[in-house]
């Protein structure tokens, strides 16, 4: 596992909060974590485990990816591909099996096209 950069992290999480126009009061409250603590996090002084980021995550309806790469626990992937699993996690319209159930497919065809991208350039033999 990466070492977590938690004062990016913290950097990161403030700034979405201030988008999100959430105090930290709010966002703590709706991520199910003490004030102090969020606080730690967002000053660098404390490394949140997945399970919290992931709480933080949903309370900013941001990915959880999106914070695993910010803490070092995920590398980062094509922005591209983290942009599309943003948007999916963060669509209000469908529910969270939905969007699970749209993520697993999203990657089903990514991995299907890499595999696939190999044998596309490779020359094809002529007799």
């Amino acid at each position: 596992m990466a070492s977590l950069n938690v004062g990016n992290l913290g950097e990161y999480l403030r700034e979405q909060r201030r988008q999100a126009q959430l105090s930290l009061r709010q966002l703590a409250e709706q991520a199910g974590v003490s004030n102090p603590y969020l606080s730690q996090i967002e000053r660098g002084l404390r490394k949140p485990s997945a399970d919290i980021l992931q709480q933080l995550a949903k309370a900013l309806r941001i990915s959880a990816e999106t914070l695993y790469v910010q803490a070092g626990i995920l590398d980062e992937r094509d922005p591209d591909e983290v942009e599309t699993r943003a948007v999916i996690l963060a669509d209000p319209s469908i529910n969270e099996r939905q969007k699970q159930v749209l993520l697993q497919i999203y990657e089903s065809f990514r991995k299907e096209n890499a595999l696939e991208a190999p044998a596309d350039e490779m020359p094809s033999k002529t007799n």
